[in-house]
């Protein structure tokens, strides 16, 4: 939920697995992204074990923790394997899965004919299993990585031309084919963390409290309880913020009615988000969660094509900076009750019983 302030890691890749960082290891863990298991192992040195990246065990404290590129060198130091996730053994299947990830980070998006040739399986059960271990088709992970390798060539400072075409994009207007229709700022505002862009803001007087709202001229990019120019600052370091004037007062009309009525009709309400492929993804589907129910975080992932991605899901929804408007207080514990919140759970029990749901 918007209380779990965690970045997500699905699609947040570099180009091959030698390239990440400890801390790069570490988001990954986090998040327990099953496409790095066998890129490298997580060693616990306080508990004498090493686990795959998904391993489903309780997350050890940081300063525990040390990586290593395999099992051998996990054992070398001492380790042992953890026997909830035996990350010293591999499934036939995950080998292929395996392979085939490695296959498309090298030579880009390939056709269920080629990846079933290589692993061996039939084009249309490789597609299952693949979607099954991954939470993506082949062609959408090819698609996430693509879009990833542009991000992170804009933020190295490349011109926007040079990275679509360095992450394998045939033309910018492929880019743009992609991406059409999602939340999400465009290729160029990747750049240089955003500088160069003008954000209007506000804070306003709501029945739920103060409520920050900010926006560029594309549309909100921030909704928060209990926040501020300082808050706002820490999300966008290099973008201008303004006072919001009157060329803003009636798209910020809109949105208080929104918020003191969450469930009326918010849809047109533009948003200028930036987020991973993942996020958006999550965000987007947050979005068709009708008003007055509920979804639990394992819900939320099976919308998503992977059940089993709940807790991925919970660190996407805690990186939305658009509350209400991206609904992830529609999001609740499967055990029941509320659950966490950004902005405090009695802001998160009003927005549902204002929805008509008395008790998630």
């Amino acid at each position: 939920m918007s209380g779990n302030r965690q970045t997500d890691t699905m699609t947040e890749q570099p180009t091959n697995s030698q390239s990440l960082t400890d801390d790069q290891r570490w988001r990954i863990a986090m998040a327990k992204d099953r496409r790095y298991d066998g890129a490298f192992v997580t060693g616990v040195h306080s508990t004498g074990i090493y686990c795959r990246p998904s391993c489903p065990a309780r997350a050890p404290l940081r300063r525990n923790v040390r990586f290593y590129a395999s099992a051998q060198d996990a054992e070398a130091a001492g380790l042992r394997a953890c026997k909830r996730c035996s990350p010293h053994t591999q499934s036939a299947e995950e080998a292929c899965v395996l392979a085939a990830i490695a296959a498309i980070r090298e030579q880009g998006a390939m056709t269920l004919d080629q990846l079933a040739e290589l692993t061996g399986y039939s084009p249309a059960h490789f597609q299952r299993l693949f979607k099954r271990t991954v939470g993506l088709s082949p062609a959408a992970f090819a698609r996430a990585l693509r879009e990833e390798r542009v991000r992170g060539a804009l933020q190295e400072g490349s011109s926007v031309t040079q990275a679509l075409y360095d992450a394998g994009y045939s033309a910018p207007s492929r880019f743009y084919a992609d991406t059409k229709g999602r939340l999400g700022m465009g290729a160029s505002d990747w750049a240089k963390g955003g500088e160069g862009r003008t954000i209007h803001w506000s804070v306003i007087e709501t029945s739920l409290g103060d409520m920050l709202v900010a926006a560029t001229d594309r549309g909100v990019c921030c909704l928060s309880f209990g926040e501020g120019e300082d808050e706002l600052r820490s999300r966008f370091p290099k973008a201008e913020l303004v006072p919001a004037g009157e060329a803003f007062a009636a798209l910020f009309a809109e949105v208080v009615a929104a918020v003191e009525q969450p469930g009326s009709d918010s849809a047109h309400i533009p948003l200028d988000v930036q987020g991973t492929a993942f996020q958006q993804r999550c965000w987007e589907a947050l979005r068709t969660i009708p008003p007055g129910e509920t979804r639990s975080y394992g819900e939320q992932a099976a919308m998503l094509g992977n059940p089993k991605a709940s807790r991925a899901v919970g660190s996407a929804n805690g990186a939305n900076h658009i509350a209400v408007l991206i609904p992830c207080h529609r999001v609740v514990p499967a055990s029941g009750g509320v659950g966490g919140y950004a902005y405090g759970p009695e802001i998160k029990a009003e927005l549902l019983r204002r929805e008509g749901v008395d008790k998630p």
